[in-house]
């Protein structure tokens, strides 16, 4: 595969776009030093042209967001005989939907937390759940648009119905999960480790927590029991195979345990682009494995190809 070209796609024009330019530069430094011909691609409403004329043996798919994860740029691809990275255009468009997602895992038998699906437009004086609970964009990444509303909120958070909300108008309100925050990548057909994540100085995982130097700890592995250890790892690969995944993935879980017994453990969402900036979990999973990054990355540069 060395010397081979490798066009890495990053940038875009999502709200994920600092991310994506941040785990495309990794992955193309790493790349090269693999051996690999790399052409660095900031995508733009262009870039079907851009590929057409490039004709790279491998799209390395390192964008975010919508565009980059939705199956937007998956189908591009499909047309322009590519061979890429990641999740098809099926599974893209499936797991960038929050709610479709969880219809899908919890068919599958999967736990997921109770939810309802609305129009952010109606969010009125009333709670449309008793608190606490989580709203989310159906359709964003990195925690954009995430708000918790705590128990003692006396009404609905007035931004979401606010004209400064930039996250579209479909959102879900979900059941708050207290506890810990837990989550697993998939390679292939193998579930990677369980990693515990720790906000520092965040109320919770949100975009600062996840991509700012320090703003959280990770714990790999997981100080967990070995059996929810092991439930984690079984349920990261089940979603990843009920939504038709395909080369690497993450799943996030919350295990609330501090209850007498084993403990509540939901699965919350797939992720189809994970990020491979320095601060990212998943290629922390692989090293974990014995896998170095630049090794990580050869595997799904080889991984990749159409109809997926």
């Amino acid at each position: 595969m060395s010397g081979r070209h490798v066009a890495v796609l990053m940038g875009g024009f999502s709200s994920e776009r600092p991310v994506s330019l941040s785990s495309g530069a990794a992955c193309a430094d790493a790349l090269e030093a693999e051996g690999y011909r790399v052409t660095r691609v900031d995508v733009g409403r262009d870039v079907a042209a851009v590929l057409a004329d490039l004709r790279p043996n491998v799209a390395f798919n390192a964008l975010h967001g919508p565009f980059g994860e939705d199956g937007t740029i998956q189908g591009i691809l499909e047309y322009l005989e590519i061979p890429y990275t990641h999740s098809g255009v099926l599974a893209s468009a499936l797991a960038m939907d929050k709610a479709q997602a969880k219809h899908v895992a919890k068919a599958s038998g999967i736990p997921v937390a109770e939810a309802l699906i609305m129009d952010r437009r109606t969010f009125g004086k009333e709670h449309p759940m008793k608190p606490p609970y989580v709203v989310k964009p159906v359709r964003e990444g990195s925690s954009f648009g995430v708000v918790i509303v705590k128990e003692d909120q006396s009404h609905p958070p007035q931004v979401i119905a606010s004209s400064e909300w930039r996250y579209g108008d479909r959102v879900m309100v979900e059941r708050y999960i207290a506890g810990r925050e837990l989550t697993c990548g998939v390679m292939g057909d193998v579930a990677l480790g369980v990693t515990e994540i720790i906000p520092q100085g965040h109320a919770f995982y949100d975009y600062d927590s996840k991509y700012a130097k320090g703003g959280s700890s990770h714990v790999i592995p997981a100080q967990i029991s070995p059996n929810i250890y092991q439930k984690i790892q079984t349920l990261a690969l089940k979603a990843h195979q009920a939504i038709g995944c395909r080369g690497v993935s993450r799943s996030d879980f919350r295990f609330d345990d501090r209850g007498p017994g084993e403990g509540e453990l939901i699965w919350l969402e797939i992720n189809t682009q994970p990020g491979m900036t320095p601060t990212s979990l998943v290629p922390e999973m692989a090293q974990h494995a014995g896998l170095q990054f630049g090794e990580f990355l050869r595997w799904m540069v080889e991984d990749a190809s159409c109809l997926r």
